[in-house]
């Protein structure tokens, strides 16, 4: 089982997306904060109290959805949940990887935390544990509308903690009775209430939706790079990214944006070498505005960080339990906190982003391969004709922004009412944040292919050399990628470039500079 170096304290309600960064980028024990442990435990006795009550309560003693009017006898409430668990695992498609499943456990075990759930602390001792070991349930990725809660796949993660199915361990499928076994971990029976608060919720959705932000955060500091390395390439100017032309118009993304591109571009000797004598008035827009256009990504990226936020510190599940009812007593409330539409909203204009991104990317490849606009030699290789050089590679790249286009359609513009029309609005929030994972790989090839060229740009230009930034990246991208003196098989060079900025190695050695994005 998983053997964790490091282990942070998880203080419910009061997650930092830095938080999340790290639980998403690699595993750490988890530790709950002890003062979680009574308010857990009021809940739980609260429900406890209105089964002993006998009084009806909604996913406490009846059915569930349009079956709410269903009274379900005391002895058969612990069957209600295993049931409710085993019917609700419908998914289908392919697992979601363990980092969105990590995502997932911790946001639910912070929500359950809460003390609004109902839940015993063995119900959150065991997530605990399972994330722990590292015991990652199989979750597929396709079956939510967003809306009753991500009620399938929340199924399937549940469904580990009663030791049926499957889970994955250091990326191995096993059955999850074995890897319960292994790890000690005894599985638990539901009592009431229990299985309806772990499958509500839009944890799911938030979790695809936060994976998208962390890609689109790279993917952002990878195209600034490239885009500096390709001004310098195509021997553009740096006069548009003077402070006073942003300060006019005041958009802070903007503003920030044109300082972060004024740092990687500084000092560059090509640069000096043509503020006097080109010919050139202005350059294009792809290389001109982009500190307009990255900036406006910037702030919409900034947007949706705090949006997610707030709905990872959330309570989304349904009915919640309330200490502060009349005379004193707890109250059960029915309401909605299910409903994803924050998450659904936030995931369709963080699709904006990432497609505008690559888009942008896509246009200064272009550039750099058409001899009348950048200067260089035609498709980027000595003896054209002879070599096709980049021409091909830019096709890619125009693929792939142009399907960004279509997978940046609004998914939270459509709703299909099910439960037999009880559930007559969703959000399709699980959609909308997983489609996000396609169209951010999509933009790491295009802005790869844009260091392939922007670098190959620069190499014609030698002795000179761009900036120490820019230096320092397109030597890294040389120890794995070689200048492309003739034509070769090319699809490797593109899978190199692409993880390099998958994995934020343009960045990684001026994080400085990178850090007021997070500010």
């Amino acid at each position: 089982m998983t053997q964790h170096s490091k282990s942070w304290t998880l203080k419910p309600g009061a997650m930092t997306l830095g938080d999340l960064r790290a639980v998403w980028a690699a595993p750490a024990k988890l530790i709950l904060a002890a003062e979680a442990y009574p308010v857990i435990e009021a809940s739980a006795a609260a429900v406890q109290a209105i089964v002993a009550k006998g009084d009806a309560a909604y996913g406490i003693n009846t059915g569930f959805g349009l079956l709410a009017k269903t009274r379900i006898p005391d002895e058969k409430l612990e069957q209600l949940q295993r049931n409710l668990i085993l019917s609700h695992s419908v998914g289908t498609g392919e697992l979601l990887s363990d980092a969105v499943v990590r995502l997932i456990m911790l946001m639910k075990i912070g929500s359950l935390a809460r003390g609004y759930s109902g839940v015993r602390p063995l119900i959150v001792d065991t997530l605990i544990a399972l994330y722990n070991a590292g015991i990652m349930p199989a979750i597929p990725a396709k079956g939510s509308v967003g809306a009753s809660g991500d009620l399938a796949p929340l199924s399937h993660m549940t469904l580990a903690m009663l030791g049926v199915g499957d889970v994955r361990v250091n990326g191995e499928l096993m059955p999850a009775p074995e890897a319960l076994a292994q790890a000690g971990i005894a599985p638990v029976v539901l009592a009431a209430k229990e299985g309806l608060a772990l499958i509500n919720g839009t944890q799911v959705s938030n979790a695809l939706a936060l994976h998208g932000l962390f890609m689109a955060e790279r993917l952002l500091e990878a195209a600034m790079v490239t885009g500096a390395l390709s001004l310098d390439a195509a021997k553009g100017s740096d006069s548009p990214f003077d402070a006073r032309v942003h300060a006019v118009r005041g958009q802070p993304g903007q503003i920030l944006a044109a300082q972060m591109y004024r740092q990687l571009v500084a000092h560059s000797a090509i640069r000096a070498s043509h503020l006097e004598g080109d010919e050139r008035v202005q350059d294009p827009y792809s290389l001109r505005c982009q500190p307009q256009v990255m900036g406006a990504c910037l702030d919409l990226i900034g947007n949706v960080g705090r949006t997610l936020l707030i709905e990872a510190n959330a309570v989304t599940d349904n009915p919640l339990i309330f200490q502060d009812g009349p005379n004193g007593h707890a109250e059960i409330v029915s309401g909605g906190n299910f409903h994803a539409e924050p998450v659904a909203f936030a995931a369709d204009t963080l699709a904006l982003a990432i497609a505008e991104i690559g888009a942008l990317a896509e246009r200064r490849i272009a550039l750099l391969i058409d001899a009348t606009l950048s200067g260089l030699p035609p498709f980027l290789v000595r003896d054209p004709g002879v070599n096709s050089g980049f021409m091909i590679a830019h096709v890619t790249a125009a693929a792939l922004a142009s399907e960004n286009k279509s997978l940046a359609h609004p998914a939270s513009v459509d709703s299909l009412p099910t439960s037999a029309n009880q559930e007559d609005h969703v959000s399709m929030a699980t959609f909308a944040g997983r489609r996000l994972d396609d169209m951010a790989h999509n933009t790491a090839v295009i802005v790869g292919i844009e260091l392939l060229a922007a670098a190959q740009g620069i190499d014609f230009h030698r002795p000179l050399k761009t900036s120490p930034h820019l230096e320092h990246v397109h030597q890294q991208l040389r120890q794995k990628v070689p200048f492309f003196d003739a034509d070769r098989f090319f699809a490797p060079d593109i899978e190199a470039a692409k993880q390099m900025v998958l994995h934020g190695e343009l960045s990684s050695t001026c994080k400085n500079l990178f850090a007021p994005l997070y500010a």
